[in-house]
Formats: structure tokens, C-alpha cells, sequence
């Protein structure tokens, strides 16, 4: 296709019902896998209920995309408390499968008091054409001096509040001046994987992504009639100057990418990884044999006397 056929509406128009189309097909089939799925993952949860450490087996073998957001704390709290991990596409059959929710669920910890950490990611649009994953901050009632997220977990939480109770989102709070000396003092290793629960994302609510829907509509309407569309209005404009803000105070800029690997990778295939780390605890287990056979081979070889195994518990 020419340059000259690109810059012709018509040619863009089917270009864009294209791409839709694309996408709508791609959404359908995270419905039927999701109504598929289903009854398997609940005949795993069953299962893995009955296997003493599943789910830390599972966070142990974790790929590179999410293994790199566990520090050694958060590795902790992860494989002596952590009982049970379940996702959900929340807003089927009728809404986005692509919104998604995460709990967590954990044993007596030295950590934190609750039992259930849930978050929740809403897939949303903006006016300005952005499409993705937002979310709200969840606390975590940590005890005394157990805080992995260094404190900042709970500032973003409280500068939730404070804006959800009508205060200016340009407002220099008490709040936000700790929060950004916190982040300034994290050291390069990274923050918690617990920070994870305070991502929030681009500030679009329901009634934002309700309007961006109706002039997406709108614009396609007026593209496949021919109408010249404008590219940006003027309430778009003004949102585009806060899009940097709204990113200034995140301590997991990251978080709805770990998002969709932990339901899309981890969470399904949780059975891949605790295989795994089931074969590589029977390889540690052989290599410890064979070592041990090694040492009493040279020790006869001296005229010793053979030493005990040591088994692993």
C-alpha cells in the first residue's frame, strides 16, 4: 500500500475496523478460555490445598518476569506464610476479560495481621486513546517494624484517601513529601514485590473509560461516513499535560505488566512450575547422593572407615 492510500481516510478507516477486528476475536478467546479453564482450576485448588508449601514451590520457580521483583523479604514471607493464590477475570461473562483480580492468601506470618490480600486490575480506556490496566491501592496491616515496602506502601494509600476525600491532585501533602524522600532513599535493588499492591496506573475511572468508549464510537462512525475526526479535543489536551504526574508518585511503575504475567504465566501454569521445583529438588537430592558415595569411595581408598549418610530431611 502507497503513501498516498495510507493518508486517504478510507484506507485508515479499514485499517482501523481491522485491528478491531482482531481484538474483538482475541477477546473472545479469553472468554472461552476462561469458561473452559474453570472447573480445572478449581480441581487444582483442591489439589494443591492437599500439598504441604504448593504455592511457594510455585513462587520458587517464578520466571525472570516476575522473579525479579522478589527481594530476599518478600521470598520470606512468600515460603513460610503463603497458602493459596487464585485469579479471576472478574467482570465476565458480560464485561472486559481482560480485567483481572489477585488473592492471596496467607497463614499465621510474622509479617503482617491479614489472612487475604486481593487486588484488583480494571482494564479501562482513556479519551486520548489509551488503553490498559488501573487500579487502586491496597494496605497491608503490617507489624511492628515488619515493613518491607520500607513505609511507602502506606503512604500510597494514604494519598489515595486524601484525593478520594477531595483534596487537589496538585496538592503538596505531608504525605507525598515523604513518599517521594522514600523513593528517593530506595536503593537499587528495587523496591518490595509487596509495593505491587500500591500500583494505581493512569487515574481513569468508570465514567472516564464509559465517555472514551462513546467517542471511540463516535469517531469510527464519523471515519466510516467519510467525516474528517479531530485527533484530540480540548479536555484531551489538558489531560495529556497531567499524564507525567500521574506517574510521579508510583512506586511500581510496572505493576499491571507483573499483573499479566502472574495471571497469565505463574497462575496457569502453576502445575509447570511446581513440577519443576519438584525435579530439581530430586536432582539436588541425587547430586547430594552422589557426592556423599564419592567421599566414602576415597575414604575406603584410605583405610577409613565409612561415614554415615546424612539424609535429608
Amino acid at each position: 500500500m502507497s503513501a498516498e492510500q495510507l493518508d486517504n481516510p478510507v484506507f485508515y478507516h479499514q485499517l482501523e475496523e481491522l485491528e478491531e477486528e482482531f481484538e474483538q476475536v482475541n477477546l473472545e478467546l479469553l472468554r472461552q478460555q476462561d469458561a473452559l479453564n474453570k472447573n480445572l482450576y478449581a480441581k487444582r485448588e483442591k489439589l494443591a490445598a492437599q500439598i504441604p508449601n504448593f504455592w511457594p514451590l510455585v513462587f520458587e520457580q517464578a520466571p525472570p518476569d516476575i522473579d525479579e521483583y522478589i527481594q530476599p523479604s518478600d521470598a520470606m514471607v512468600l515460603a513460610t506464610s503463603l497458602v493459596n493464590l487464585s485469579v479471576e477475570r472478574f467482570e465476565l461473562p458480560n464485561g472486559d476479560p481482560r480485567s483481572l483480580s489477585f488473592k492471596f492468601e496467607f497463614s499465621e506470618n510474622d509479617f503482617f495481621e491479614d489472612k487475604v490480600l486481593e487486588k484488583k486490575f480494571w482494564w479501562r480506556r482513556h479519551r486520548d486513546g489509551w488503553a490498559g490496566l488501573v487500579s487502586e491501592p491496597v494496605a497491608i496491616n503490617w507489624k511492628k517494624d515488619q515493613d518491607v515496602t520500607g513505609g511507602m506502601l502506606d503512604l500510597v494509600k494514604k494519598i489515595w484517601d486524601e484525593e478520594q476525600a477531595g483534596k487537589a491532585k496538585d496538592e503538596e501533602t505531608e504525605a507525598k513529601q515523604a513518599l517521594k524522600a522514600q523513593m528517593e532513599k530506595t536503593g537499587l535493588g528495587g523496591v518490595s514485590f509487596f509495593a505491587w499492591f500500591g500500583f494505581c496506573g493512569r487515574k481513569v475511572t468508570a465514567e472516564d473509560d464509559k465517555k472514551a468508549q462513546e467517542l471511540e464510537q463516535q469517531k469510527r462512525k464519523a471515519l466510516k461516513e467519510g467525516k474528517e475526526v479531530d485527533v484530540m479535543d480540548e479536555d484531551e489536551e489538558e489531560d495529556e499535560d497531567d499524564d507525567d504526574d500521574e506517574y510521579e508518585l508510583e512506586i511500581f511503575p510496572t505493576g499491571d505488566d507483573l499483573a499479566v504475567c502472574i495471571a497469565e504465566d505463574l497462575w496457569h501454569n502453576a502445575l509447570k512450575y511446581f513440577t519443576q521445583a519438584q525435579e530439581e529438588d530430586g536432582l539436588s537430592d541425587a547430586d547430594f547422593e552422589s557426592d556423599a558415595d564419592d567421599k566414602m569411595e576415597e575414604d575406603e581408598a584410605d583405610g577409613g572407615a565409612p561415614p554415615n549418610k546424612k539424609r535429608k530431611a
